[in-house]
C-alpha cells in the first residue's frame, strides 16, 4: 500500500458542530433546505449553492458533474445548462435525478431525489438575460460535452459569437433550465463517534413524511 492510501487510511475527524433532530427540523423539507442553505450563506461556505448533479444514461451507467443551483421555490430546485450537454442528453431518456449539497465547514449534507423536467421559456430567458455579457457568449461558444481539438476552438468561437450578436445576445435554443421536483428529501448532520443524524422527507400524497435513518 502506497504512503498516500495509508494517509488515507489513517484520517479522521470528528463532527461536533451541531445536532439535527425531530423536534427543531422543519416539517416541510423545502423549509429546512432554505434554513441551511441561509446558514451556509451566512457562514460564508465557499460557493454554497453549488450542487452534484447525477444523472443515469441510456447504458445504465450513472454520471455527476457539479452545477449551481439558482432558484428553488415550491416548484422545485432549478439549474441551468447547455440542453445538448451530456446531462441534457441523459435527462432526456431518463428524466429522473438526484441532487447533493456538501457544505464541509457545517458537517452538513442534503440530498434530493426526484424527476426533472425544462423550465419554462420564459424563467430560462429572464435568467439569460441577467448573466454577465461574457457568460452569455459562451453558452453559443461552447459545444458542451463535445470533443474539440483545442482551447482555441472556443476562443475562436467566442470571438465570432460576440461579433455577431454583439451586446445583445439571444438565449440559444439548446440552452435554459432544469428543475427537479423533489420526491425525496434527506438532511444528514455529522456527530461524533460516525452516529450521525439523517432525517428524510419523502411525499406520500400532498404530505411529507419525516423519518429517521441509522447513520
Amino acid at each position: 500500500m502506497s504512503s498516500t492510501n495509508e494517509s488515507l487510511a489513517a484520517l479522521r475527524k470528528s463532527y461536533e458542530r451541531a445536532e439535527l433532530d425531530e423536534i427543531h427540523s422543519a416539517a416541510n423539507p423545502l423549509d429546512q433546505f432554505d434554513r441551511w442553505l441561509t446558514e451556509a450563506i451566512d457562514a460564508q461556505v465557499p460557493e454554497p449553492n453549488a450542487m452534484t448533479l447525477a444523472t443515469v444514461g441510456g447504458d445504465l451507467r450513472p454520471s455527476t458533474r457539479i452545477v449551481l443551483v439558482k432558484g428553488y421555490d415550491a416548484r422545485g430546485i432549478v439549474w441551468y445548462t447547455n440542453y445538448q450537454s451530456r446531462k441534457g442528453q441523459e435527462l432526456a431518456g431518463n428524466p429522473y435525478a438526484a441532487l447533493q449539497f456538501h457544505w464541509v465547514e457545517l458537517e452538513r449534507v442534503v440530498r434530493i431525489e426526484g424527476r426533472v423536467h425544462k423550465a419554462d421559456a420564459a424563467e430560462s430567458d429572464a435568467y439569460f438575460a441577467s448573466r454577465p455579457l461574457d457568460s452569455r457568449i459562451g453558452a453559443w461558444a461552447s459545444p458542451q460535452s463535445e470533443v474539440i481539438s483545442g482551447r482555441d476552438v472556443l476562443v475562436k468561437n467566442a470571438a465570432l459569437q460576440a461579433a455577431k450578436h454583439l451586446l445583445s445576445p439571444p438565449r440559444p435554443p439548446h440552452w435554459g433550465g432544469f428543475r427537479l421536483v423533489p420526491e425525496r428529501w434527506e438532511f444528514w448532520q455529522g456527530r461524533k463517534s460516525r452516529l450521525h443524524d439523517r432525517l428524510r422527507y419523502r411525499a406520500e400524497g400532498d404530505a411529507w413524511v419525516r423519518e429517521r435513518l441509522a447513520p
